[in-house]
């Protein structure tokens, strides 16, 4: 999985399948003129590809809001208006791989590249906030947001809160300091799945591509809870468990291959590493359940590299390269694949401070 001439991304999303419509993690390697695909087995790319994206004529969506549960997504439809559906890891890769996935579609136009490369920064991640923590603040009964029956276009909504109510509220509990950075951390909330507009108003502001421009402060737009994040906040049981675990700020997310504890398989999985309270998790990146499939706490644990030359002991079947060990205090050991050094290198750096 290491870069070729001519290689302007790769790395891996999660692709809806055409006939039946799983979801499959596949490797992607972006090329001035197509997108390639190729399945992964055991660690490893296949020779060939699985298929291909040209990209001549395509437009691309991103945001892509058609799978509620999926809110991560890019949709690429080709000239032959054939959709094809890409899922990454966070929202910073989504908007990194739009961004050079429109580039090499507008290539030969620099006009549109430079403003391409001008907006690649109108927006940057506010540091030491938990999505997860704003949530739980705004869903309390007594200081949370006060929900209300409104009507849109003709339907009346229960549990509704206007666009502007959201921004004095995130304002008058210092979660932003202007009016301009509520509405782009609102935004982020709608992206992350935790909120979802509602009617025609709130819904059209979505096609815009500028974040700060997604959500509407305005009196008129309605929001309310999304399915999924009030299943988040509705169990005592589930609330208890993102509170001990998921509550910590996210310090680093991505997709690695993990190799398995019974059957000693690799699998793609999307790790999220938290800190304060420091945990590992990782993710079935083909489940629109957003519930990690394991996880541990960092306190206590050894992470180091793996020698690139050969099989390393411990590590099942044929893969080698960009491997690193992780153990727990609780000698767990969990053998994990980079998809290069670099890579490799920037986890156990990220991961080193938390143990």
């Amino acid at each position: 999985m290491q870069e070729a001439a001519g290689v302007l991304k790769e790395g891996f999303l999660v692709k809806r399948g055409h006939i039946v419509r799983n979801w499959k993690v596949r490797w992607f390697v972006l090329l001035q003129d197509k997108l390639l695909y190729y399945k992964i087995e055991g660690g490893k790319k296949e020779p060939s590809p699985k298929g291909r994206i040209l990209l001549d004529g395509c437009t691309i969506t991103c945001p892509c809001l058609e799978y509620e549960n999926r809110p991560l997504l890019i949709k690429l439809k080709t000239k032959t208006n054939t959709d094809y559906f890409l899922e990454c890891c966070s929202r910073e890769e989504r908007d990194s791989w739009a961004l050079d996935i429109t580039g090499a579609i507008h290539a030969g136009h620099p006009v549109q590249v430079q403003e391409l490369h001008r907006m690649k920064n109108t927006f940057k991640l506010l540091e030491n906030i938990s999505l997860h923590h704003i949530v739980e603040r705004i869903c309390d009964s007594s200081t949370g947001i006060k929900l209300t029956r409104n009507l849109a276009q003709g339907n009346r909504y229960k549990e509704t809160f206007t666009g502007s109510a959201l921004v004095d509220w995130l304002i008058s509990n210092s979660f932003a300091v202007s009016r301009f950075e509520a509405v782009t951390l609102a935004s982020m909330l709608m992206e992350e799945n935790f909120i979802k507009p509602v009617g025609a108003r709130s819904t059209e502001a979505t096609r815009y591509s500028d974040l700060s421009e997604q959500f509407l402060d305005d009196s008129t737009a309605l929001y309310m809870f999304a399915e999924s994040s009030k299943k988040n906040i509705s169990s005592k049981e589930e609330l208890q468990f993102n509170i001990s675990e998921l509550s910590g700020t996210i310090v680093k997310q991505g997709f690695l291959v993990k190799q398995g504890h019974k059957r000693k398989n690799w699998k793609v999985r999307r790790f999220v590493l938290r800190a304060d309270p420091a945990f590992l998790h990782y993710y079935d990146p083909t489940k629109e359940e957003n519930r990690p499939v394991g996880g541990f706490s960092l306190r206590g644990c050894l992470v180091s590299a793996l020698e690139d030359n050969g099989v390393p002991a411990g590590v099942k079947g044929n893969v080698q390269g960009n491997l690193f060990k992780i153990i727990t205090k609780n000698d767990i050991r969990y053998y994990i694949q980079a998809s290069s050094k670099a890579e490799r290198a920037q986890w156990i750096e990220a991961i080193k401070p938390l143990t």
